[in-house]
């Protein structure tokens, strides 16, 4: 055992602190707007997210990774337990559409988020324990896979939380094909993505509008295109340099979740192309990192465990940041470490502190 990934641990540092700098930027006239404190959002933030975030950071940093396996079962039972939770009359909470949180003592919780970091450690306790003609094997890993994977995607689907089933079900497959899962696999896995799609926009019909929204943005710019058209607005008012910090226009009411899902339209439109895209190579840094950690892992539930949660992190950074941009569908995914959200840099940081724990046991 050695010292840390220093690295992969700075890239999550620069970004979760350039993520509170834009979470106060812009969160502020919203804040003010709603609590009369223009720092409501970063407070809530710092008190819910980023001290919890750093204390099991590095508890889990400091406990070695392969101790969670054993634990596969319960984490499995947990992920299960926490998105019935929401649907409890007096615990449930919702928001919009979705009904995805539960309150407890009057804090917020998202379970849905917590299911990403437990639903993925069974996952990879599971697969790395099976041998490779198990794998290939359709009764013997791709039922069950499918059939684990179902369960928790109707409890997520009938919240209706889709975003985050997204990233799940994403993440998932990766760890399932990088176990040595075979393509014809994927083939069959597609297909029944694309037939829960369909149905999911026919029992929804503003999912097939968002859709034409994300084909046609013109077509409905004051009903459900303005989102993704104050966006691109955003976006484009900021040119190379940006009209700079704290200067949005679009924050004072007019691009809507500007803490939340929306807060990368901000970074464009306040500091421009340039950190923009700066912010897009440092998750790619990160990629390269995470997944040379992968490839350094002397076993298997480390390497499953380090890919799903590099995929994790960076997928979910790359859809948020192509439905701002318009060249994917608008999910309500948020940017990780850096849009609004307690649950989700708490549970980002865990990840990431089982990540620098994995680091200190590569072979290089």
């Amino acid at each position: 055992m050695h010292k840390p990934d220093y690295v992969f641990i700075g890239l999550i540092g620069v970004i979760v602190v350039f993520g509170l700098v834009m979470l106060s930027s812009a969160s502020s006239a919203v804040a003010y707007e709603k609590f009369g404190d223009s720092y409501w959002y970063l407070k809530h933030q710092i008190i819910f997210g980023l001290l919890p975030g750093l204390a099991v950071f590095f508890i889990m940093a400091r406990t070695d990774y392969r101790k969670w396996k054993k634990y596969a079962l319960p984490f499995l039972a947990v992920s299960v337990v926490l998105l019935f939770l929401v649907f409890i009359p007096g615990l449930g909470a919702g928001y919009g559409r979705a009904k995805s949180w539960i309150n407890i003592f009057g804090v917020s919780l998202q379970p849905s988020e917590i299911v990403k970091l437990t639903f993925l450690i069974y996952l990879a306790a599971w697969l790395s324990g099976r041998r490779e003609h198990d794998i290939k094997d359709t009764y013997s890993s791709f039922v069950p896979f499918v059939s684990i994977l179902g369960i928790i995607s109707f409890l997520m689907a009938v919240q209706p939380d889709i975003g985050t089933l997204s990233i799940i079900a994403l993440i998932s497959l990766v760890v399932y094909f990088a176990a040595g899962a075979p393509i014809l696999h994927l083939g069959w896995i597609s297909g029944a993505g694309a037939l829960l799609f369909f149905i999911l926009i026919k029992i929804a019909p503003y999912r097939a509008a968002r859709f034409m929204t994300f084909l046609h943005p013109e077509l409905d710019p004051q009903g459900i295109g303005y989102h993704i058209n104050q966006a691109l607005l955003a976006i484009g008012s900021g040119g190379f340099f940006g009209l700079g910090l704290g200067l949005s226009r679009q924050k004072f009411q007019y691009l809507p979740e500007v803490a939340g899902d929306s807060i990368f339209a901000v970074i464009a439109e306040e500091l421009g192309f340039l950190f923009a895209v700066g912010l897009i190579i440092f998750f790619i840094f990160l990629a390269l990192r995470g997944f040379k950690i992968a490839k350094s892992v002397p076993d298997g539930f480390g390497r499953l465990l380090a890919i799903g949660i590099t995929s994790w992190f960076v997928f979910q950074a790359f859809i948020n940041i192509g439905a701002m941009l318009s060249l994917l569908p608008i999910t309500g995914i948020p940017l990780p470490f850096i849009s609004y959200g307690g649950t989700a840099l708490t549970v980002g940081l865990a990840a990431a502190g089982i990540m620098a724990n994995i680091s200190k046991n590569c072979r290089e």
